[in-house]
């Protein structure tokens, strides 16, 4: 959000004004938050009265934030003899230096006073804008803390706000008589842990602790996740900060799931999505495997020992099924939204075969496979036996929670993102292109595992057998001929919606495409109703929906787009794999080199820059990782038995890249490419 500053380690982040002030409002992800709950909605300084004005804020970490504030409006500032620094760090806990001077020639007496207040709201009831909370708020005023809390049942939160010099502490915060001389100054270190508790007392977030006894082990960790990544060399600087700053994202956006402990996982983004889900994590370690291939092994883990393993309507869960989100905050707890975890996905599943086969051709890790051959074969299972809902072999999507589950349970998940070109809405169940591609990879995926590491040809014939039969059923029935693309969705009654989409980008990477239609489905990818010159847009103009401002009617989304020129390398059109990586990495500059979720997809000739999208989430993990798919893909790398391809087709924008130490079975190796001048 405009004028916000927000400070993340995990999916625990706070975020305030440029003055480090926290002022909670209806709707507006302001505040401390941990699990899905935010623990601080007040959080505010003030000096003999006044409230303070931001002068400076540095960033630059993202797990730090420093204001550098004044007393007094910043209108009327003239020479301000008081100042303060604010140091922030978010951990398990938040921690926040405060240092105040005095630079005058006479002695300050001066009464710092902290407002601080917990309303405990679920990320859900904010996102949703619900009044009331059902359960009861308590407050213990202690001579070295002022404890908040909140009781519902069994449901416990609290946050405790100490301070390391002697403070008044009072139900609405503390205070601080601070006198200062010329030139002196005075400082204290304030704290607000946050407990999870549960009924018997036990604190779920001590494990978090445990694992990080102080803040000072986490600037050592960041450095050592990008010390262990590849080094990119360019002379892009565009190229350089984008693929930087993702690194540093992803870091950012680690975390552990609370209870389950292990290696960590990318949090999906701020600030609705802070925590695992489905799709957008394996979507994000197949995009960062040449990059970051330590978070594959640790979400497919996590993910597996998630899997459903019983028939629940509420939360959607079916034998073998991948989930879709996992949430800790109080709507999860108490069922009033199924996320606890929440099933209602149709990609997650295949998505995971995909995965772990494409991690064991990178790393080699045939353990892993091993490790998780049940739960894949599970996986696959699910396709066939609980996803054709219409016995009609394809992969169909209808809610079975009535009261809170999603309507779309495919990538473009809000409600109106799959319509036919006349605007209409199709019925249900519905079955997405996009979706059967991943479920064809899956079943070649599948039985190359199959074959080659457990050992079991006769299920990897009948894998490639089913994957035969899928792609000539798909290729019969969602080709739209007179049109040259494929129809975005079949209606229930095997009608092809025939919206023209990006999903049909996802095609490509699947390989469910036939050679000879590869050609008429790239033209409109690339045509104008599409590309938007920064990017391929989510549903072409020209159609009802249309919407250049359309979560997924019409916006532009990196992640959406690095796996469609993913795609177009693998169907052998290089150059226009180069125009979409080139339109989003440009896009990355007029974004501080921080792709968003999405942005505008506004002609580029018409406006020049990128548009912000109102509400994109940011920092967003699979857009940090589309620029790293981006990379692969213009510098054509593939692993290939034990030795890494390299197939370089930079766009013109990009005179040289390289990408050092690539990690995988074959060790580490360096690729280059760079541009050839044209000979006279």
């Amino acid at each position: 959000m405009a004028g916000t500053v927000a400070c993340i380690d995990g999916n625990t982040f706070m975020v305030s004004d440029a003055s480090g002030d926290v002022e909670s409002s209806p709707g507006t992800p302001v505040g401390l938050f941990a699990a899905d709950t935010r623990f601080l909605s007040r959080w505010a300084l003030t000096v003999n009265g006044e409230r303070m004005a931001a002068l400076s804020v540095d960033d630059s970490q993202y797990y730090e934030v420093t204001f550098f504030v004044v007393p007094g409006g910043a209108v009327d500032y003239v020479q301000a003899d008081v100042s303060a620094i604010r140091r922030r760090r978010i951990g398990p806990d938040l921690t926040e230096s405060l240092t105040i001077f005095n630079y005058g020639e006479r002695d300050m007496e001066l009464d710092v006073r902290l407002e601080v207040a917990a309303d405990f709201a679920d990320i859900f009831e904010i996102k949703f804008d619900i009044g009331d909370k059902v359960g009861s708020h308590y407050t213990q005023v202690r001579p070295d803390e002022l404890c908040l809390g909140y009781r519902r049942g069994t449901y416990r939160r609290e946050v405790a706000v100490s301070a390391s010099e002697p403070a008044d502490f009072d139900p609405n915060g503390l205070r601080f008589a601070v006198r200062l001389r010329p030139g002196e100054q005075w400082s204290t270190r304030l704290q607000a842990a946050m407990r999870a508790l549960r009924p018997d007392g036990v604190d779920l977030r001590s494990v978090l602790r445990a694992q990080r006894p102080d803040d000072s082990t986490l600037p050592a960790s960041v450095q050592a996740w990008i010390a262990a990544a590849p080094t990119l060399d360019t002379d892009s600087a565009a190229l350089q900060q984008v693929y930087q700053r993702s690194l540093v994202d992803l870091a950012a956006l680690r975390f552990a799931p609370l209870s389950l402990g292990g290696a960590a996982v990318p949090a999906a983004g701020l600030p609705w999505f802070m925590t695992l889900f489905g799709r957008d994590s394996l979507l994000t370690c197949l995009q960062t495997l040449p990059v970051t291939p330590s978070l594959a092994p640790a979400t497919l883990r996590i993910l597996a020992s998630l899997q459903g393993a019983r028939t629940d309507d509420v939360l959607e869960e079916d034998p073998g099924r991948i989930l879709h989100e996992l949430r800790y905050g109080e709507s999860a707890a108490f069922e009033e939204q199924p996320h606890s975890p929440y099933y209602g996905t149709v990609d997650a599943s295949p998505l995971f075969v995909v995965l772990l086969d494409e991690y064991e051709r990178w790393s080699g890790d045939r353990a892993l496979v091993m490790e998780l051959e049940q739960e894949a074969r599970a996986a696959l299972a699910w396709i066939d036996l609980y996803a054709d809902l219409t016995s009609t072999g394809y992969i169909w999507y209808q809610r079975r929670n009535r009261a809170t589950g999603l309507d779309n349970q495919c990538w473009k998940d809000s409600w109106d993102s799959i319509s036919y070109a006349d605007g209409r809405l199709p019925g249900f169940p519905r079955a997405t292109c996009e979706t059967q591609g991943y479920a064809y990879d899956a079943k070649i995926r599948g039985a190359r595992l199959a074959r080659t590491v457990w050992g079991d040809p006769d299920y990897a014939d009948r894998l490639e057998r089913e994957a035969a039969a899928l792609y000539d059923r798909f290729n019969r029935d969602f080709w739209l001929e007179d049109r040259g693309y494929y129809a975005l969705a079949l209606d229930h009654d095997l009608t092809p919606v025939d919206s023209l989409s990006s999903n049909i980008g996802h095609l490509l990477w699947s390989g469910i495409v036939p050679p000879e239609r590869a050609p008429r489905v790239v033209e409109h990818l690339m045509g104008p109703a599409l590309f938007s010159g920064w990017g391929v847009r989510t549903f072409a103009e020209g159609q009802r929906r249309y919407n250049p401002l359309g979560y997924h009617n019409g916006t532009v989304w990196p992640f959406d787009n690095s796996f469609i020129a993913w795609g177009l390398r693998r169907y052998g059109f290089r150059n226009e794999s180069g125009r979409i990586a080139e339109g989003i990495l440009s896009a990355a500059t007029y974004f501080e080199g921080r792709l968003p979720e999405a942005f505008g997809g506004f002609d580029r000739n018409t406006t020049r820059f990128p548009v912000r999208y109102p509400t994109a989430g940011s920092p967003q993990a699979w857009s940090s990782g589309a620029s790293m798919l981006l990379i692969r893909t213009m510098l054509g790398i593939n692993p290939h038995e034990d030795h890494l391809a390299v197939d370089p087709a930079l766009p013109s924008a990009f005179g040289r890249i390289a990408l050092l130490d690539i990690p995988g079975r074959w060790g580490t190796v360096d690729a280059f490419a760079r541009q050839r001048p044209n000979k006279p």
